[in-house]
């Protein structure tokens, strides 16, 4: 895949070690990854940066994931695009709640391995133009 075509992520994710991973299983799939380790950084990276997806975790420093969401869904600029949220946090009105706020899919981290995450992910960007 060239660089031009690249799909970008930004990653939003305080957990090193889950982020680290996810950093690199997408970089060996060819996908430029933006990385922020709170919601505060996450919103500052998606100023006059809209990518192709945002991976969200919810429970954040400084701005919940449901925060940072509720800014962008306010952005004229970047309120299309996609969000898929990694969290633990599962009740059903967390779950509603990430629906509620234009998550494309939601993902427990407890119930879901790294491999099909990354599956899922790279199946949905290979469908956005």
């Amino acid at each position: 895949m060239d660089a031009t075509n690249a799909k970008k992520i930004l990653l939003v994710e305080d957990d090193p070690f889950l982020s680290s991973l996810l950093k690199n299983r997408f970089t060996r799939e060819g996908i430029e990854v933006i990385y922020a380790k709170d919601g505060q950084e996450a919103i500052t990276l998606l100023q006059g940066n809209k990518p192709d997806l945002i991976l969200l975790d919810l429970i954040l420093p400084k701005k919940s994931g449901f925060e940072v969401m509720e800014e962008i869904r306010r952005d004229p600029q970047i309120q299309d695009a996609p969000v898929i949220i990694i969290s633990n946090l599962g009740q059903p009105e967390d779950i509603q709640k990430g629906q509620e706020l234009g998550a494309v899919e939601y993902f427990i981290k407890a119930k879901t391995s790294i491999d099909d995450l990354v599956a899922n992910i790279l199946g949905f960007l290979s469908s956005v133009k």
